[in-house]
């Protein structure tokens, strides 16, 4: 637990020794209303913690389902999924918990599960407007993914969507008062790019599919792992989770400066979702990556995938601000991203983490097929999803994808390797980033008060090609206009109440 979760928990811990309770239930109970409380106001860790105090005096499963629902909101899924079966077993006819593990499935691509249980909730509440429209979400999903899967057996090569788009056709009208794109990005097209961000215009669509379109063609002829060469006495920066934050990206250029030949970046994944400027953060990095391919790099996130932008808002997004094409497009563009990258022979960096089996090596993540939605398990599943935990070994990862895993396990994959450190980004930490594993790993995390209410700091990581010792850079958030995130999801796929 973080200082600020131990000192909330310690202090309702202490404000329950001074009252008198006439019965177990009615401790739970006031350890249950704590809980609900603090959940409102967004603070899910602390929430957890104090639902866990009422479930050990007396468990139950309104106490397990709203458990459930605050791991949900923290991106545990595999915890969120436990409790919600634990609700189940506890009451079979309590709906909420059926209601919680769909949406726990859906949030881990099991989809048939997932609808098993929306049929569930509708059949008993059939006038829940959001149970109902849940549950045609999903059916439409799981025939899709049925479809498709039955268009993967037929061997002819189905041609890619950013082939069959004219961006061309489109017409730019003389209304149009944004950044003008010619054949190739400029640092002009960037800077006026960004300013036209900061007031809240909008990239012309034809601009914007030609900068997709441009940008799927280079990275469809990229390796898994992109290895990246920095000279002596240059620097280079690694960034963490950015999470559609626009304003805090745009932050991070005027400390640190624009990006160049001569200030070249790493931004590690989780680029969009959650922030609700998420078009304008992606744009805004991929534009950098057309101006400088050899100098500015992006790995693949977890939210970097079709189920995770449909739950947390970037779908929703792109469709608000351009058309549902656009975010299909998106979609087959993120496949195309690189996994991963290594430093100089030394560092390697991926959004995630190490992996659920000793023996991988650098040669087998080259050789990785990534071009796919997420997978639930295999090298690509850790790359994506793994966290370090403080103790020895591997453990099931409370995300419900991936592994946990300790400090044998980062130490010798690091000497096999012959790799000094392994930066991965994927959690939020109050000063921005956190060492773990006697410097073998660091977590670095760039999106400060997180969803606007974490109140962590955001870093970022400096190097030089001679001293790849890690120097970390803290920043503040700065305000952004009035709009909250996951403004454009779908409820983010939660039951909007507790019990």
């Amino acid at each position: 637990m973080t200082t600020v979760t131990n000192d909330i928990v310690t202090s309702v811990k202490m404000a329950s020794e001074l009252r008198e309770f006439k019965s177990d239930g009615e401790k739970a109970a006031y350890f249950k209303d704590e809980a609900n409380q603090i959940f409102k106001d967004q603070l899910y860790d602390v929430a957890i913690e104090l639902y866990s105090l009422a479930i050990d005096i007396l468990p139950s499963a309104v106490l397990y389902a709203n458990r459930s629902m605050a791991n949900m909101k923290r991106e545990l899924y595999g915890s969120a999924l436990e409790d919600a079966d634990r609700a189940i077993e506890l009451d079979p006819k309590y709906i909420k918990g059926y209601y919680r593990r769909a949406t726990a499935n859906m949030a881990l691509s099991r989809f048939k599960k997932a609808l098993a249980d929306y049929a569930t909730v509708v059949k008993v509440c059939p006038n829940d407007p959001d149970a109902k429209r849940k549950h045609e979400e999903c059916q439409k999903i799981v025939k899709k993914k049925a479809f498709l899967d039955a268009i993967a057996m037929d061997h002819t090569e189905k041609k890619p969507l950013a082939e069959a788009i004219d961006w061309k056709k489109k017409e730019v009208e003389s209304s149009y008062d944004g950044p003008h794109l010619g054949e190739q990005v400029t640092r002009e097209f960037m800077v006026a790019l960004i300013e036209c961000f900061k007031q809240q215009g909008k990239l012309h669509i034809k601009y914007a599919y030609k900068i997709i379109i441009d940008i799927f063609n280079y990275f469809r002829a990229q390796p898994s792992m992109v290895e990246i060469n920095v000279p002596a006495g240059k620097k280079f920066t690694i960034c963490g989770d950015v999470h559609g934050q626009f304003f805090d990206l745009v932050n991070i250029f005027e400390i640190n400066g624009l990006p160049s030949e001569d200030n070249p970046y790493l931004f590690n994944g989780d680029f969009v979702d959650r922030g609700s400027f998420g078009v304008e953060t992606i744009f805004t990095l991929l534009g950098f990556k057309l101006l400088y391919p050899n100098h500015f790099f992006m790995s693949r996130g977890n939210h970097e995938s079709d189920v995770m932008n449909k739950m947390y808002g970037f779908e929703g997004e792109v469709r608000a601000k351009y058309e549902a094409q656009m975010s299909d497009l998106f979609t087959e563009t993120f496949c195309q991203l690189p996994l991963c990258h290594l430093i100089n022979k030394k560092i390697f960096v991926c959004h995630g983490g190490l992996f659920s089996k000793d023996g991988v090596t650098l040669d087998q993540i080259r050789k990785v097929d990534r071009v796919r939605q997420p997978p639930d398990e295999g090298i690509m599943c850790d790359l994506l999803w793994s966290d370090p935990q403080p103790i020895q070994g591997r453990a099931p990862s409370k995300r419900g994808v991936g592994c946990q895993f300790g400090p044998d396990v980062s130490k010798k994959w690091c000497e096999e390797n012959d790799v000094e450190y392994v930066v991965r980004s994927h959690e939020v930490k109050p000063d921005g980033w956190e060492e773990h594993h006697n410097g073998r790993v660091y977590t670095v995390f760039s999106a400060p008060n997180y969803c606007d209410q974490m109140g962590n700091k955001g870093a970022f990581i400096t190097i030089t090609g001679d001293n790849l010792k890690p120097k970390f850079t803290e920043f503040e958030a700065v305000d952004h206009p009035t709009l909250p995130p996951m403004a454009y999801a779908r409820n983010g796929g939660f039951f909007p109440f507790f019990a």
